[in-house]
């Protein structure tokens, strides 16, 4: 009932008069909570903030008990503080993780893709469209995969235009006929083409968030994504 990993905090609430229970997403035990003694001191305050990378060491008496970790920072991103769109994209990684993820199930596809996000978040302007490509691995890791290959009606590869809202399948123009318009708008930029435009970005984030809100269902007690992520939405339509 011990172990060490790495992880990013996604989650704190004070416990007791000076502890915190802490939700962690790590390398090789997914997403795990546990104590931390003394997280909820002043000491502790600029160590517990969403997504500061940590060493974690976990120990319990029995493998179904919360436990407690002992925990070492490795990096903050304190830096996106003064960031108002970069801390919105931080806030809604985290509030992601913490909704769609069960726990202690490793995912370690989803960890190097939210670990190069979280580093693009602080150097690379071009990051809103590394989160919608996290937003569709996230979905692949949720067991529901986009299938944007070919056709779902024709099979054809080329003229691939929409998506259908019920299979999450590629739709060309051709196939998609009079039908057109019950159907999503599929933006280049979500098959890894062409420019990513704010605009596209949206659109994308629309087919992801319709998703993930149907396979997320029963985990979400409003039948909604976390507001973190409607926040990040709308700086994102500021943009256009």
């Amino acid at each position: 009932m011990d172990w060490q990993d790495e992880g990013v905090l996604i989650a704190m609430r004070v416990h007791g008069e000076a502890s915190a229970i802490i939700e962690v997403f790590t390398a090789a035990h997914g997403r795990h909570a546990g104590v931390v003694r003394g997280g909820a001191s002043r000491k502790q305050a600029a160590i517990m903030q969403p997504g500061t990378q940590l060493a974690v060491s976990w120990r319990a008496r029995l493998a179904d008990h919360i436990g407690t970790f002992t925990v070492e920072p490795l990096q903050s991103r304190a830096g996106l503080l003064a960031d108002r769109l970069g801390l919105a994209g931080l806030t809604a990684i985290c509030a992601m993780l913490r909704v769609a993820l069960p726990e202690r199930q490793a995912h370690p596809t989803l960890w190097r893709a939210t670990m190069a996000l979280l580093a693009a978040l602080e150097h690379d302007r071009e990051w809103p469209a590394l989160y919608l490509r996290w937003e569709v691995t996230l979905l692949e890791e949720l067991g529901f995969g986009l299938d944007l290959s070919r056709c779902a009606v024709t099979g054809s590869r080329d003229d691939l235009s929409f998506v259908s809202p019920k299979s999450g399948r590629a739709v060309s123009q051709q196939g998609a006929g009079v039908w057109a318009n019950r159907l999503f708008p599929l933006p280049q930029c979500l098959m890894g083409q062409g420019p990513a435009a704010p605009s596209e970005i949206i659109q994308g984030l629309v087919i992801t968030g319709h998703f993930l809100t149907r396979e997320l269902a029963e985990a979400l007690s409003s039948h909604a994504l976390p507001e973190a992520r409607n926040r990040l939405l709308t700086l994102l339509e500021k943009q256009r």
